[in-house]
């Protein structure tokens, strides 16, 4: 089965409370499929055209570089669609996450006013759903970037996904989807639903030389590892953060790298504070705190967490002692 028929499929047969965005595969290669028809008849009525086109490659005629015929309706639809397919799955990825954290009165409240009371199986199903979804649906941007390209003989949709990166509607970057494939795992070390198990196996957690990865396989195209060691201390993450370029570090490397102090938060960092590996500007206050990926790192290496728990504990405490001096002597002109 192609992909495009497989994606159809799956969009209609996706099992959520409402229709979901997507990305219109179909609709797009009608674009493409036009603007080759109309180079390839431009081509056979003007001979001085030639200049312009490419045949050395297999599948026919094609356009260099930029193109006139759909470069103004194409990319723009893709962007649009982009923009609601992670705007939809950061939303719902987050309720979803809110439930499952919530706990006492809160829980409550929001299970009244979403007029439903979500079971432990519903909660693993529409977990692994919304996983799903980002993962075709990157598959699906890709695949059409792709195919761009190789009619255009050109290299501009793979600056287009560059772009999209930058303006974070990159749906792989969402700090959600490891935090959804994070959810899951916890709940699959709960014995109450041992038939949700078998919709995991394609989620691990392996460690590779004391270096944990996040893995997850769908279809035969795709494959999301996520390294979960810090950039900054070398180390396992402990108090996983995510900033909104989608770099994933420890809360106070994050703190330390946009110098701010652990009082303050990264909320209060400067816009032109770049993150320590893509050097992007004002990606800390909007940063997420990875709750579920980090009580999945507490199981799965209690001995760790226990003696970093101790030591982020003393150099927290270290940290506040001496903001709070400072504010002191700022405050008595010291």
């Amino acid at each position: 089965m192609k992909f495009t028929k497989k994606y159809e499929t799956y969009m209609r047969g996706i099992r959520m409370e409402e229709e979901l965005p997507g990305v219109g595969l179909k609709r797009l290669k009608k674009m493409l499929k036009k603007c080759r028809s109309e180079l390839a008849s431009h081509h056979q009525t003007a001979s001085s055209a030639t200049a312009a086109t490419t045949t050395d490659a297999p599948g026919g005629v094609r356009c260099a570089g930029h193109c006139s015929v759909c470069d103004g309706s194409f990319f723009p639809s893709l962007l649009d669609e982009m923009s609601a397919v992670v705007g939809c799955f950061n939303e719902k990825a987050k309720k979803l996450l809110e439930l499952h954290l919530a706990s006492g009165f809160k829980k409550y409240a929001m299970w009244f006013t979403n007029r439903c009371h979500k079971g432990h199986g519903q909660l693993i199903q529409q977990g692994k759903d919304l996983v799903t979804y980002a993962i075709i649906n990157a598959v699906a941007m890709r695949k059409i970037l792709k195919k761009y390209d190789k009619i255009h003989y050109s290299k501009q949709g793979q600056e287009f996904k560059a772009q999209a990166q930058s303006l974070h509607i990159e749906i792989l970057q969402s700090p959600w989807l490891s935090e959804l494939m994070a959810f899951y795992m916890n709940l699959r070390r709960s014995k109450k639903n041992e038939a949700g198990m078998e919709l995991f196996r394609d989620c691990t957690l392996t460690f590779d030389n004391d270096q944990p990865t996040l893995s997850c396989n769908l279809f035969d195209s795709m494959r999301v590892d996520i390294s979960l060691t810090c950039s900054i201390c070398l180390d396992t993450m402990f108090d996983p953060v995510s900033l909104s370029c989608g770099h994933i570090f420890c809360y106070l490397c994050c703190c330390s790298a946009a110098s701010v102090t652990i009082v303050d938060g990264l909320k209060s960092a400067h816009h032109k504070s770049k993150c320590p590996l893509c050097r992007q500007a004002g990606v800390f206050p909007n940063s997420v705190h990875l709750d579920e990926l980090n009580m999945l790192l507490s199981y799965s290496c209690p001995e760790y967490w226990e003696k970093r728990m101790q030591l982020e504990r003393v150099e927290r405490v270290r940290l506040a002692k001496e903001h709070w001096e400072s504010q002191c002597r700022a405050f008595l002109g010291i």
